[in-house]
């Protein structure tokens, strides 16, 4: 809106009968329906989705702001803002995130660590006191 993009916008296809051998490196968004043996790494600069298809396959580290898996990663994974695990995710390898949504059917073998770098810390108000004009 405003001439913004929006943060949903896939900007390039990684298509079913690709397969690519080496890293990627992508700004905006990417979708992925092939296979990417390899780091997949998104710009740090400016906000990222990256969308992995049911029949996608992913061999390396992915790195990105905002993701969506619904196929395969063999590798750690780290999402700087959200993380959503479609039912036929499939993720081996440590997961790093810092907001997570999980559908029933979606696997990780490895360890789940919430990101708590960046976040502001929880305070809780403290009542006021009343002065005494004694």
């Amino acid at each position: 809106m405003f001439g913004r993009k929006s943060k949903s916008t896939i900007d390039s296809l990684i298509g079913i009968s690709t397969s690519i051998v080496g890293d990627v490196h992508f700004k905006g968004g990417l979708r992925i329906d092939g296979q990417v043996k390899g780091n997949v790494i998104a710009s740090e600069t400016e906000t990222s989705i990256l969308v992995i298809s049911e029949q996608a396959k992913i061999e390396g580290d992915v790195r990105v702001a905002h993701l969506v898996v619904n196929g395969e990663i063999k590798g750690q994974v780290f999402s700087s803002e959200l993380l959503e695990l479609q039912p036929k995710a499939r993720i081996t390898g440590d997961v790093y995130y810092k907001a997570l949504e999980m559908h029933g059917g979606a696997v990780v073998s490895g360890k789940l660590t919430h990101d708590l770098a960046g976040e502001p810390l929880l305070k809780l108000a403290q009542p006021k006191l009343a002065s005494s004009g004694t």
